[in-house]
């Protein structure tokens, strides 16, 4: 049960809880357009695209790409190269079965679809990534071409 009134927004706020960052905003939504205050949801959509972290390495043969997916099977998530030399990684999150005789005190979680793009320099060999998922965790690899030195010719001088 809430102690704060559902008149500051409706908020599931625990004022006993001094790490609750929920905290009432007076100011909230005064200078949002009304169009944005109305889809709620697609706020929640951000915040979900936002939230798949992903690391990206160099090694000297790969680009390594680890993406944090908690709770997501294979199924629910795509690899794709765009434009030659575009990475995307997207996939979407199913929101949690709300029953109505439920009481939730904090929703942390979020659901939504998220889409992450990187592009990639000349070197990445696109036709050959390769992509695997363990424990809620992307790994795409994209191998790099070798590097083409330079190709010097002595010149005999003469004279």
């Amino acid at each position: 049960m809430s102690l704060i009134p559902s008149i500051f927004g409706g908020r599931r706020t625990n004022v006993f809880d001094p790490f609750s960052q929920d905290i009432w905003d007076p100011f909230e939504g005064l200078f949002t357009p009304s169009s944005a205050l109305a889809n709620a949801a697609s706020a929640r959509d951000v915040a979900a695209f936002t939230n798949a972290k992903v690391d990206w390495k160099e090694t000297p043969e790969a680009h390594v790409f680890k993406a944090d997916l908690p709770g997501l099977k294979k199924e629910e998530v795509k690899v794709e190269v765009e434009d030659k030399n575009v990475l995307q990684i997207s996939g979407e999150r199913s929101k949690e079965n709300e029953e109505k005789n439920d009481t939730w005190h904090r929703v942390e979680r979020a659901s939504g679809k998220f889409m992450r793009r990187f592009r990639l320099p000349e070197n990445a060999k696109m036709e050959e990534v390769k992509a695997t998922m363990e424990n809620g965790v992307l790994t795409v690899m994209v191998p790099k071409a070798p590097e083409k030195k330079p190709q010097v010719k002595s010149i005999d001088i003469s004279g």
